[in-house]
C-alpha cells in the first residue's frame, strides 16, 4: 500500500512538474521584485525627504500594484492574441502554426465535438447548445478576461501612483478617466505590448530554422525547414 502511495506522489510531481516549476519560479521572482521595488521606492522617498515605507506598506501600495499588473496584462494579452490569431494565421515551417490546410475553426469531427465527442471528451464538448459554443472558446475567453481585469487593475493603481507623484510636485491630481488618456498610462501599456508581440513573432519565425531537441515547442531536429505544425 505504501509503495502505491509513493508511486502516486511521484506521479503527481512528475505529471505536474511544468506548472509547479513555473509557479514556484513565479513566486520567487515576484518576491525578488517586491524586495527590489521596495528598496528603489524608499530611495526615491529619501531623495524627496519623505518618510520611508515598510515592506508590508509597500506591498499594499499603488506603486507595487501597478508594476505587477502592467506586466500581467501584457502577458495575458500575448496569449489571448496568440490563441485566437493561430486559428487563422499561419507560418510555413513553424511548429507554432497549424498545418497550412487547417486554417480556421476546423470541423466538428476534427475537434471531436457534438456527435463526434468521445467517451473521455469533456462533458460540454458533447453538447449541441450554448455550452459547447462557450467551452469551444473558453481558453481564449478566459485569457481575454484576465487581460482586461489586469489592465483595469493597472489603470486604477496607475491613477493612484500617478496622483502621488502629482502631489509631490504640488500639482493637482487627475481623475481615472483623465489618466486613461494620459501619456503615462499608454507608455506603461505599449512598452509591454510591443515586447510581447516581438517575442511571439520571433518564436514563430526562429522555430522554422532552429531546433531544441525534446521540446514540444520545437520541430524534431531532423525535420525539414518546411515542415509545418510538427512538434518534437
Amino acid at each position: 500500500m505504501s509503495g502505491a502511495r509513493e508511486h502516486h506522489r511521484g506521479g503527481f510531481w512528475r505529471d505536474n512538474s511544468l506548472t509547479l516549476a513555473f509557479g514556484g519560479a513565479f513566486l520567487l521572482v515576484l518576491a525578488g521584485q517586491a524586495l527590489a521595488g521596495h528598496a528603489g521606492f524608499n530611495e526615491d522617498l529619501a531623495v524627496d525627504g519623505l518618510q520611508q515605507l515598510t515592506l508590508g506598506e509597500y506591498l499594499m501600495s499603488s506603486d507595487f500594484a501597478v508594476d505587477v499588473s502592467e506586466n500581467w496584462q501584457s502577458e495575458f494579452l500575448q496569449f489571448f492574441l496568440y490563441i485566437f490569431g493561430t486559428v487563422w494565421l499561419l507560418q510555413r515551417g513553424s511548429p507554432e502554426s497549424k498545418k497550412l490546410h487547417k486554417a480556421g475553426p476546423e470541423s466538428d469531427r476534427e475537434q471531436r465535438i457534438g456527435d463526434h465527442a468521445q467517451a473521455d471528451s469533456p462533458r460540454w464538448a458533447g453538447t449541441k447548445d450554448w455550452r459547447q459554443k462557450l467551452y469551444s472558446r473558453s481558453l481564449g475567453t478566459v485569457m481575454a478576461l484576465l487581460f482586461f481585469l489586469s489592465w483595469l487593475t493597472q489603470s486604477i493603481a496607475g491613477t493612484a501612483a500617478y496622483n502621488e507623484q502629482q502631489l509631490r510636485r504640488l500639482q493637482p491630481p487627475v481623475s481615472w478617466g483623465a489618466y486613461l488618456g494620459s501619456a503615462d498610462f499608454w507608455n506603461r501599456s505599449l512598452q509591454n505590448w510591443q515586447s510581447e508581440l516581438l517575442a511571439v513573432a520571433a518564436m514563430a519565425i526562429l522555430s522554422v530554422y532552429l531546433r531544441q531537441r525534446g521540446s514540444p515547442e520545437s520541430k524534431p531536429v531532423g525535420a525539414s525547414h518546411g515542415s509545418t505544425g510538427v512538434e518534437g
